[in-house]
């Protein structure tokens, strides 16, 4: 993953009827701690996570995060404004921010840079200047004296301008050249010099650490007003802890390019997943709760279909694209460790071709799942565990084994799964290339 959004429940104690937001401070440490351990994992090496909290956990949350990250890999506590006006009936002191952590994967993350208009407003263009927009300003001066830096420059009408006290910025030769192509001019009563910068020849700003620019990256309300058009005569609760799109599209800009990977563990409403399809971004969602069907698969499904609200017009949206929806299925294994009586052949398939293959393509219905790098991968399991006879299909026997070779005639190395082997020594499964490992012990490695 190249950026990890995350809008953990910050423990407020109120209990959202979409959200349990309401643990103990020990719990939510304790259920945030394996969370943030696992998706450190998930980052790849130039990557980044984001989580928002406000001041009830932050603090708390930073310290794990220092343990877990590493504290030389702490990147920012971004102060966001996600409120647009102060809470009037507050008796101590209105919060009207949160704060989002921000750690990279490894040390020297360097952020996107950020053209932010409210930080070029000093270009101006009074005597259009075929450039567009400039300042004529900068300093001129080298930050530390060097003899070569110290020479006089000769005005047109022949004033003679002296150099600063360290010099100026760069050679003789050089600051002929500027000269000459226009960047450094001199002054109208041609008794000093100046530097005319033009804004298309300005690179991008770091981002800053303080969004408070409601127009850039939203507020509260403006999240629960595109919430309410999403839902618009649908009949579904509003989420009440929902996000401004253009507060995801700031991370996802500062954060990732075209065609990177974005993972969001508590997608909450969804914003997460349709910004970063607008913005032609790959990613994955994560939601327990029931409104990963009510509210995220119907936000996409519009995504698709090109709706434009958030971020839509801004980034030039108009639809296309699709998505993938799946649900968890029952756990593979008890809590002793067995295999779960409730799984059926299809999934316990799927959980061994994804341990064998990593990838999630779900196999066929048949003992032959498929082949992967010339090992032919088979599984014998008919779903009733407590079956041992042979004649039951989970045991590998000579009479199975010369079904299977007649059935699947595959020359290359096989690895079985099944509860056992019988009648069939090591010695005759090597000479037929076949690694047999058994239920459940060899996989839950």
């Amino acid at each position: 993953m190249k950026c990890i959004y995350i809008d953990p429940p910050y423990n407020t104690g109120s209990a959202f009827e979409l959200y349990d937001d309401h643990l103990e401070h020990s719990q939510w440490l304790s259920m945030m701690y394996p969370r943030l351990v696992l998706l450190r994992e998930f980052l790849c090496e130039t990557g980044t996570i984001w989580i928002t909290l406000d001041d009830r956990e932050v603090h708390y949350a930073k310290v794990i995060c220092d343990e877990i990250f590493g504290r030389k890999c702490f990147v920012s506590s971004v102060i966001w404004k996600s409120s647009d006006n102060s809470n009037n009936d507050e008796k101590k002191i209105s919060t009207d921010h949160n704060e989002i952590l921000v750690y990279s994967k490894s040390e020297g993350w360097i952020s996107n840079k950020l053209n932010d208009p409210n930080k070029r407003a000093h270009f101006k263009n009074p005597d259009n200047d075929p450039n567009g927009p400039y300042f004529d300003g900068n300093p001129l001066n080298s930050p530390n004296y060097r003899e070569n830096l110290i020479y006089d420059i000769v005005a047109p009408n022949g004033n003679i301008i002296k150099p600063p006290k360290n010099g100026w910025r760069w050679s003789k030769e050089t600051l002929k050249d500027k000269l000459q192509s226009g960047e450094i001019r001199f002054n109208n009563s041609m008794n000093g010099i100046f530097r005319r910068t033009y804004l298309k020849d300005m690179a991008g700003l770091p981002p800053s650490s303080l969004w408070v620019d409601h127009e850039e990256t939203g507020h509260n309300r403006r999240a629960a007003t595109e919430q309410k058009q999403l839902i618009k005569d649908s009949g579904q609760t509003p989420f009440k802890t929902p996000k401004p799109e253009t507060l995801i599209k700031r991370i996802i800009e500062i954060s990732t390019s075209q065609g990177d990977l974005v993972l969001d563990s508590f997608l909450g409403s969804g914003t997460t997943a349709a910004v970063a399809h607008k913005m032609r971004r790959k990613y994955i969602g994560v939601e327990l709760g029931e409104h990963a069907r009510t509210h995220c698969l119907p936000r996409l499904e519009k995504v698709i279909q090109g709706e434009r609200g958030g971020v839509s017009a801004v980034v030039g949206w108009t639809g296309r694209g699709g998505f993938s929806f799946y649900e968890l299925g029952p756990k593979v294994f008890d809590q002793f460790g067995s295999i779960n009586t409730n799984v059926d052949f299809e999934t316990l398939a799927a959980y061994i071709w994804q341990k064998e293959t990593n990838t999630v393509t779900v196999p066929s219905k048949s003992p032959y799942l498929g082949t992967t790098d010339e090992v032919s991968i088979f599984l014998l399991y008919n779903g009733v565990l407590g079956d041992k006879k042979p004649e039951a299909g989970n045991v590998l026997t000579p009479k199975i084994l010369r079904i299977l070779e007649k059935e699947y005639p595959i020359s290359r190395q096989k690895i079985i799964y099944g509860e056992a082997v019988i009648g069939l020594s090591e010695t005759e499964l090597n000479k037929k290339g076949i690694t047999f490992k058994q239920i459940p012990y060899d996989i839950t490695e």
